[in-house]
């Protein structure tokens, strides 16, 4: 049986950190465009902020679907499984933002990450919780994990600043239904 929670107490943001990947889902106003969900991973690129707030560090990929959603509406579920240990499904509803490294606020937000990782950092996403609740994960399958993929972070430490402006103008600055997405330098 699902719980509601009213915070991210010191038990569950435990659970929060210990998966080793979670899940973004956003969506366009239009019902015409396209439902995202998203993969994240790599140890230390999720943080809890708050009772209520959370944040994970968004790296250069081949989209931007979550961060042009996330300025059209705000919408934003993130979800965690257990894929060891007891079966357990969480997810965080809410309103998320997206603060790049031009934000005022991106200095201090990036504190809340490892200092290593910042090759191919486009954005820190936060997320204001408003529903936090929990399932039972009983067909979500046990899994081993062997470690983290490395290959994300091989390919960044070959490109230079120019390579990232240079793919952030071309392929991150709207969504795939045309939404505004990174902003691109010198457009204002």
């Amino acid at each position: 049986m699902g719980k509601i929670y009213e915070a991210i107490d010191a038990r569950l943001e435990r659970f929060l950190l210990a998966q080793p990947v979670f899940f973004v889902g956003s969506a366009p106003l239009s019902g015409e465009g396209h439902v995202n969900v998203s993969p994240k991973g790599m140890s230390g690129t999720f943080a809890v902020l708050g009772e209520r707030q959370v944040a994970y560090l968004d790296y250069t990929g081949s989209g931007a679907e979550t961060i042009a959603h996330l300025r059209e509406n705000g919408r934003i579920v993130v979800m965690f499984c257990a894929f060891d240990g007891p079966p357990k499904i969480v997810r965080l509803h809410g309103r998320g933002r997206v603060a790049t490294p031009a934000d005022p606020d991106f200095g201090e937000l990036r504190t809340h990450f490892p200092k290593e990782r910042t090759l191919g950092q486009r954005a820190v996403i936060v997320v204001d919780v408003h529903r936090i609740s929990d399932s039972c994960g009983f067909s979500v399958p046990l899994m081993d994990l062997r470690g983290d993929r490395d290959l994300l972070d091989r390919h960044h430490e070959h490109r230079g600043t120019d390579y990232f402006d240079e793919y952030h103008r071309t392929r991150n600055a709207t969504s795939i239904d045309g939404l505004p997405a990174l902003p691109v330098p010198g457009s204002d």
